[in-house]
């Protein structure tokens, strides 16, 4: 029997022939991760170990979700990100004014490539499957161990194999698909196991449609969100990196858990609505739910496709008095292209809020921390009861062009009800 794309990749990093599904390996990694949370949290274990990093250019540390520095704990944990940076001569150091949310700027910068192992003490790290890269979160101990030993430990994890056909209809974007398979599935479907994305409509879908799928995967339950490599994924990557890479795929033969088909052409504009990812409803089926705040941004939809689907359906028009419309763009790179399109000015003049790139109000940091019985429409990846401040909050999520629509509107809407 075959191996899938991610059983490949495990197999080729920890020295094997073959891997099967259920079974401990020790991996080689080719990247590891930390932001300013979990950063300070994986270096007291690495300390432990007392020995130097494994190599200082495969390791990226990224002060994102509170920075700028909103206090002085925050402050204190980008400092221990910063002197650790230093003292190791950490390559991938990015520092405020010049970094980005920590998923939009990896790929962004070519530093992760297809067939790689990817590590990081962040849930979302699995978006970097969106390029066909094996890639997982994982937490500080193992984070810190692997800075010093250049690999790390997993249980293989068993595929669900999710065949694509179609095309996505008008303002139908990734975030739809992937709320659309977690409503089907719930948010423990694909529980410690890799949802393998194929079929005829991958070459459909944008490389911002490929990475919003992949970084939900982990609200799926799943271990890693992975896409074949196709010419989509080597244009991107050709604009960004000369590392060699290999790419991986799926043998005929591979064997698979389930197989879940999923018509894009058939897909609407979704929402999530409080308290899970997996309670999923067309947009078109709600009853007037009136709002309070527009949240469009991070490592989920905070790229430049992004914001152009929310500009189309902001610009010229003005957000609604009782919304607070809040744009987070994803990196500064996606910042400067959004002034040069003119998204920005189209923002400001609507009435939104925009901001320099950062994780803040996405988990409740700050930023956009919602007071008791306000709701708000979010396109970041989670919306569990207090994720965005008051536990009498409701977080509602959608895409950018849903979002956007509803800033217009004070309500949930669909894009078609603003430009009609």
């Amino acid at each position: 029997m075959g191996m899938t794309m991610t059983e490949k990749i495990l197999a080729a990093h920890a020295g094997c022939e073959k891997v099967e599904p259920g079974q401990l390996i020790r991996a080689k990694t080719d990247f590891l991760l930390a932001n300013d949370i979990t950063g300070p949290q994986a270096i007291p274990e690495f300390e432990k170990i007392g020995r130097p990093v494994f190599d200082p250019d495969k390791i990226a540390l990224i002060p994102d979700h509170f920075v700028p520095n909103k206090d002085i704990k925050s402050a204190e944990q980008a400092k221990a990100l910063r002197e650790f940076a230093r003292k190791h001569k950490i390559t991938h150091y990015v520092e405020a004014g010049r970094m980005g949310i920590e998923h939009v700027l990896l790929p962004e910068m070519g530093w992760v490539r297809p067939g790689e192992v990817i590590i990081g003490a962040d849930s979302h790290t699995c978006t970097y499957g969106a390029i066909g890269a094996f890639a997982t979160g994982v937490g500080g101990t193992d984070l810190g161990a692997a800075m010093a030993t250049g690999d790390t430990w997993f249980k293989v994890p068993s595929s669900i194999k999710v065949v694509l056909t179609g095309a996505l209809p008008e303002w139908v974007c990734g975030k739809d698909v992937i709320l659309s398979l977690i409503g089907k599935i719930g948010v423990d479907g694909a529980r410690y196991q890799a949802l393998e994305f194929t079929g005829p409509g991958v070459a459909n879908l944008s490389m911002t449609d490929r990475f919003t799928i992949s970084n939900m995967a982990i609200e799926a339950g799943a271990k890693n969100g992975i896409f074949p490599v196709d010419e989509k994924t080597v244009e991107y990557l050709k604009a960004r990196t000369n590392h060699p890479y290999t790419v991986y795929t799926a043998d005929a033969d591979a064997v698979y858990e389930r197989e879940i088909h999923i018509d894009l052409g058939k897909l609407s504009p979704v929402v999530a609505l409080p308290h899970l990812p997996e309670n999923v409803k067309p947009v078109a089926e709600l009853p007037e739910i009136k709002i309070d705040q527009v949240v469009i941004g991070s490592c989920t939809n905070g790229r430049i496709d992004d914001l152009e689907q929310a500009a189309k359906i902001i610009a010229g028009r003005k957000i609604h008095p009782d919304v607070r419309a809040i744009i987070i763009p994803g990196t500064q790179e996606v910042y400067m292209e959004a002034m040069k399109q003119g998204y920005i000015a189209q923002f400001i003049a609507a009435g939104a809020i925009v901001s320099t790139p950062t994780c803040g109000p996405c988990l409740g940091g700050y930023m956009g921390i919602l007071a008791a019985g306000e709701r708000c429409v979010s396109t970041t990846n989670r919306n569990f009861r207090g994720r965005m401040g008051h536990v009498d909050s409701e977080v509602y999520l959608a895409g950018p062009a849903v979002a956007a629509a509803s800033a217009i509107l004070g309500r949930i809407a669909e894009p078609k009800e603003v430009l009609a």
